[in-house]
C-alpha cells in the first residue's frame, strides 16, 4: 500500500536505480519565466531512454523482485509510458514481460513497447477495462503485477524525481506535476516533504479526466471519451495514493484540452522539446493561473515525450489557427480573367504566404458574374491579418476574416 511509503523508501529507490536511468536536467526557462512572472524550472524526463519518467518506478519494482518472481515474469496495464519502462528494463534484466494496453493507445507507444521485446495485448477501450485481462493473466500464467501507480515500490521510484529536482535547484519553493493514478505525485510528495516541509505541491489534471480533483473535493467526476493527455486519463486513482495526496498535496487543479495543446506548442517553440499532452499539463496550469505562481520558484515535470506524430501535427496546426498565424479569409471577386492574380498580388504585398486557395462558382448565392474565394494564409498574427484585410479592401475586394468560420455571406 502506498500509504506505507516513507522518505527512506524513496532514498533507497534512488540508490537502487542510480546509473540505470538518466539523472535528467532541470533547466531554467528564461522565456517562459518572463511570460509567466515566475522562475520556471523544467525537469526534462523526456530525456529518459524511453522518453518518460515511468522508467524510474518500473525499474525500482523490477529490481525488488524475488528470484521466483523473476522466473515467473511480470504483467502490467498501461497506455504506453509505463509499458515501455517495464518492457525496456525487464529485457535488460532478463525478465519476461506481458503488457496489456487499451486499443486506442497511440501506435508509436505500442510499437516502441514491442521493440523492447514485450508481449503486447491490445484489449478494451480504457485503463479499467484492461484490468480484467491482467487479472486473468495473473491467474492463468502466474505473472507478477507491476502496477503503473498503485504500488509502493513504483511510487518510490517516481518520487526520486523530486529528490533530484531539489538537489539540482535548492531554491525551488513549488513543484507541479501531472496526476492520473497518483503514483508520480504521491511519490514526489513524500520525497519533497522529506527534504523541505513547507514546499508547495500542486497536481494537474485535464478537465476531461478529473478523477483526483473531483474526489478531493467530494464531487462526482464526469469523464470525456478521450483526451490529448491520454497518459493521465485514469478514471479511478490508487486508493493509497489518494491518502497521501489528501495529506500532503496543496491542490489538484484542472486545465482545458486547448490549454494543454497550447502548452505543448509553447514548449516546442520556445524550448525546442517535444512533450506529450500529460507532459505539458504542468505548464498549462501555470499559464491558466499565472497569479498563483507569480514571483515563485516553480519546478515543472515534463513527464513524457511520447506523442503520436499525427496528434502533434494537429496540435501545431490548431495552435497556429488559435494564434491567428494561420487564417482563412473569405472574399467576393469578379469572375473575370486576372481577378485571382490581383488578390494574390495584394496578399503578397503584405508578406503573408498563401497555403490554399478554393475558388467557388457553383455552390454560392452570388451572381453569375461573381465568385467566392477562400484563401488560407500563414501570417505573423492578428495585426498582420488586419494588414492583409486592409490591403484587399483598399484594392476594392470584399474580404472577411471569420475567426469562428461560421455563418454565410450576407
Amino acid at each position: 500500500m502506498i500509504q506505507e511509503l516513507t522518505f527512506q523508501d524513496v532514498q533507497a529507490a534512488a540508490g537502487r536505480i542510480s546509473g540505470h536511468v538518466a539523472r535528467t536536467p532541470c533547466i531554467l526557462s528564461r522565456t517562459i519565466s518572463e511570460l509567466t512572472g515566475a522562475q520556471i524550472w523544467l525537469k526534462f524526463e523526456t530525456a529518459q531512454f524511453t522518453a518518460s519518467f515511468k522508467e524510474r518506478g518500473a525499474l525500482n519494482k523490477l529490481l525488488c523482485l524475488t528470484d521466483d518472481e523473476r522466473r515467473r515474469g511480470v504483467v502490467t496495464l498501461s497506455a504506453g509510458n509505463h509499458a515501455q519502462g517495464v518492457a525496456y528494463h525487464a529485457k535488460r534484466l532478463g525478465v519476461k514481460a506481458v503488457i496489456v494496453m487499451p486499443r486506442y493507445t497511440p501506435s508509436n507507444k505500442v510499437a516502441q513497447t514491442r521493440v523492447h521485446g514485450a508481449e503486447v495485448i491490445l484489449s478494451g477501450e480504457s485503463f479499467e477495462a484492461c484490468r480484467a485481462v491482467v487479472d486473468r493473466l495473473i491467474e492463468d500464467r502466474g505473472l507478477v503485477l507491476v502496477h503503473p501507480f498503485d504500488d509502493p515500490l513504483v511510487a518510490a521510484g517516481q518520487g526520486t524525481i523530486a529528490l533530484e529536482m531539489l538537489a539540482q535547484v535548492p531554491q525551488l519553493d513549488t513543484l507541479v506535476a501531472p496526476v492520473g493514478g497518483g503514483g508520480l505525485l504521491s511519490g514526489m510528495a513524500v520525497a519533497a516533504r522529506g527534504v523541505r516541509k513547507n514546499i508547495r505541491l500542486w497536481g494537474v489534471q485535464t478537465e476531461s479526466f478529473p478523477a483526483v480533483a473531483a474526489e478531493l473535493k467530494g464531487e462526482t467526476p464526469v469523464f470525456a471519451s478521450s483526451t490529448v493527455a491520454e497518459g493521465i486519463a485514469v478514471r479511478e486513482p490508487g486508493r493509497a495514493a489518494m491518502e497521501i495526496l489528501r495529506q500532503q498535496v496543496d491542490e489538484v487543479c484542472l486545465v482545458s484540452e486547448s490549454g494543454i495543446e497550447d502548452a505543448v506548442l509553447m514548449l516546442l517553440e520556445i524550448e525546442k522539446t517535444v512533450t506529450e499532452g500529460a507532459g505539458a499539463a504542468g505548464l498549462a496550469l501555470v499559464l491558466r493561473y499565472p497569479e498563483r505562481y507569480r514571483g515563485r520558484c516553480v519546478g515543472l515535470v515534463l513527464s513524457g515525450g511520447n506523442i503520436d506524430l499525427p496528434i502533434l501535427s494537429s496540435i501545431i496546426q490548431r495552435g497556429l489557427v488559435r494564434g491567428a498565424r494561420m487564417v482563412r479569409l473569405h472574399l467576393e471577386i469578379r469572375d473575370v480573367p486576372g481577378a485571382l492574380a490581383a488578390v494574390a498580388g495584394c496578399i503578397a504585398s503584405t508578406g503573408a504566404n498563401v497555403l490554399e486557395v478554393h475558388h467557388q462558382r457553383s455552390f454560392t448565392h452570388l451572381t453569375v458574374t461573381q465568385a467566392e474565394l477562400e484563401v488560407v494564409l500563414l501570417t505573423r498574427g492578428p495585426e498582420h491579418v488586419q494588414e492583409v484585410l486592409t490591403s484587399l479592401r483598399d484594392a476594392g475586394h470584399r474580404a472577411e476574416w471569420r475567426e469562428d468560420d461560421e455563418g454565410s455571406w450576407p
